[in-house]
This record gives C-alpha cells, structure tokens and sequence, in this order.
C-alpha cells in the first residue's frame, strides 16, 4: 500500500526558538532559509547539528568541497543539491560545462580535481570500497591521508542531504540544475 504522506516546509513560526535563530542568521546570510534547511528545522536539534558538521574546518578548499558535493549529489540522484551545489560551483569560479563534467565524474580541465572527482564517484558507488589504482591516483595528484578523511566527511554530509530530499521531494528553491 503507498501512503501519501506530504512532507512540508516549516515556517519560522513553526520551529523552536533555537532554529528561528538559525533561520534569522540563514536569511541575513543567504538572503533566504533554503527550503531542504528549513525542513531540517522540524527537529529541535538538526539543523544545527547539520549546520555545524557543513561549516567544520576542512583540509579541502571551498571549490575541491563543491566537487565532492555535486558528483555525490549526482550519482545519489538529488536534484535539491544538484541544484543548490550548482549554484555554490558557480559561486567558486567553475563554468556550466566544467559543472556538469564534475557532476559526471570527472574534470578534465584539471588533474588534481579528477582525481579528486574519480576518487569520490568511487566511494559514493562502491560503498567506500575503492580501488588501487583510484586511491593510488589521488595521493599521486598531491592529495594526502588527511584529505581523504575529509573527502569521506564531505561524501557523509551531502548524503544526508541528498537522502533527506529523496525521502522528503522538499521543493527546490534554487535555479533547477539541467538533468544528465
């Protein structure tokens, strides 16, 4: 039997005094809550938790983030974050067709990112289980130990995300990525 749940986004009115905060400090910093933040908000201690495991230092730069983010989003099928991350890739310098190579797994125009995006597409698909020679090219292309934690740090974050969105088909509110 399918059920027919609808899952809704939150108002600010809706959530505790804690995630209002949170909605304030989102909309003076993106100018609006996105919708899939907003939904997190439900729960009295979730968006923060997000929030806080998104923000956390990285070894990765901003731009090698945004790669790990839309070949996740990608191969995990979430047009949400396809989108959302879309627009962040922009935002760090990447052109349209660089975006949609990256979202399939690869970055021609850069050594060092295709490693980086081979690297992560292997992991998300193969449930962490990675090849050699794919490891073997990573650390060949400069990265070291400490980056492949934070490559899986980030793969676990837009999981979340990207699972929250599949389960929830919360409404993108953020320039719809093209479709692959």
């Amino acid at each position: 039997m399918e059920t027919t749940t609808k899952f809704t986004v939150p108002q600010r009115h809706e959530v505790s005094a804690d995630n209002q905060v949170i909605f304030d400090n989102l909309k003076k910093g993106l100018g609006f809550v996105p919708n899939l933040y907003a939904y997190f908000g439900k729960n009295d201690t979730a968006l923060k938790d997000y929030l806080t495991l998104q923000n956390r230092k990285s070894t990765l730069s901003a731009k090698e983030r945004e790669v790990v983010n839309l070949v996740t989003s990608q191969i995990n099928e979430c047009r949400y974050c396809q989108s959302a991350h879309t627009v962040l890739a922009k935002m760090n310098g990447f052109t349209e067709d660089q975006i949609i190579e990256i979202r399939k797994g690869n970055a021609t125009f850069n050594n060092k990112l295709a490693a980086l995006a081979q690297l992560t597409a292997a992991v998300v698909k193969n449930h962490g289980k990675v090849t050699a020679e794919i490891k073997e090219a990573f650390f060949n292309a400069g990265y070291t130990e400490a980056n492949l934690i934070d490559v899986v740090i980030v793969i676990g974050d837009k999981m979340i995300s990207n699972y929250l969105h599949n389960i929830t088909g919360i409404e993108i509110d953020f320039p719809l990525a093209d479709e692959l």
